[in-house]
């Protein structure tokens, strides 16, 4: 037993001299997308797209629009993670970050406004519940589009992948 001590004490150092500066190879490294952010939407994951905006939000529902038609012809939900945009596709998903408190919510855009100068976007209440923002009315918001995230294979098949790069012996579905 003592014998294993010494062994180890003298042996320990070494190694750490040897090999302390050599870095290890790992999954992160091999593979720099899975550092990447994503958000998710249903099954979807969404990342942003870079395309982000700058202004003031207010909140719309059934009552003040006049029915429950959206101009996409979507029946209009309170609770849904929709809202209205000037310009926009229908269809596009946008993240709307709440800057008096942070919160923030990916929704889909359903339809078109707001109409009122200074304003960018319109959400649906049950969204400006969530964002914290029904009492104020209108708050300051950043907009950011979102675009759909494939992200590389689960790490069981890239270790397989990176497991035949090093070696010899090729995999049953490249023989």
């Amino acid at each position: 037993m003592n014998r294993a001590l010494l062994i180890a004490s003298i042996l320990s150092p070494v190694l750490l001299t040897l090999f302390g500066g050599c870095e290890a190879l790992t999954e992160d490294r091999l593979f720099p997308e899975l550092e990447e952010e994503y958000v998710l939407f249903g099954d979807v994951r969404l990342r942003p797209s870079g395309h982000v905006s700058h202004g003031k939000a207010s909140w719309y529902s059934i009552k003040t629009n006049r029915g429950t038609v959206t101009a996409s012809g979507e029946r209009l939900s309170n609770s849904a993670a929709t809202a209205a945009h000037k310009t926009l596709p229908f269809g596009t998903k946008v993240k709307v970050t709440n800057l008096t408190n942070g919160r923030s919510e990916v929704v889909r855009i359903t339809d078109r406004g707001p109409y009122i100068k200074g304003r960018i976007i319109d959400v649906t209440i049950g969204t400006a519940e969530r964002l914290g923002m029904v009492t104020a009315g209108v708050v300051p918001v950043t907009v950011e589009v979102m675009e759909e995230f494939h992200p590389a294979p689960p790490p069981t098949e890239r270790k397989r992948r990176v497991r035949s790069l090093f070696s010899r012996k090729k995999l049953p579905e490249e023989a």
